[in-house]
Formats: C-alpha cells, structure tokens, sequence
C-alpha cells in the first residue's frame, strides 16, 4: 500500500479547508456553476459577481 508524505498530507489538508472556508472554486464547481446557468456567459457573469458576496454574507445590508 503507497504511504502518503507528511507534506502531501500537510497540503490536502490545507486544499480542503480552503476550499470550504475560503470559497476556492474547483474545476467541478466551476462546471457546475456553467450547467446550472445553461452555458449562457451573461448569466454565468452575473453569478460570479453576485452569489459569493452574498454567501460570505459581504452583500447583506
């Protein structure tokens, strides 16, 4: 069985809490986000600039 190194481990570990606490967008977040809004760049455009401000909770008055 392949043994992972301390750094390798130190790293996945790093990924995975950014990914979840700082909003890193993933290649399969990506692609859904483009399914999810048909393709359409206007649409995906719009998404980008305003869903994360308000799931961080920045574009809450």
């Amino acid at each position: 069985m392949p043994m992972i190194t301390k750094k390798k481990l130190k790293d996945y570990k790093k990924l995975c809490y950014d990914r979840e606490e700082r909003g890193i967008l993933t290649l399969d977040g990506l692609r859904f986000i483009y399914e999810a809004n048909g393709y359409n760049p206007a649409a995906i455009g719009e998404y980008i600039l305003e869903v994360p401000g308000t799931i961080h909770g920045e574009g809450e008055m």
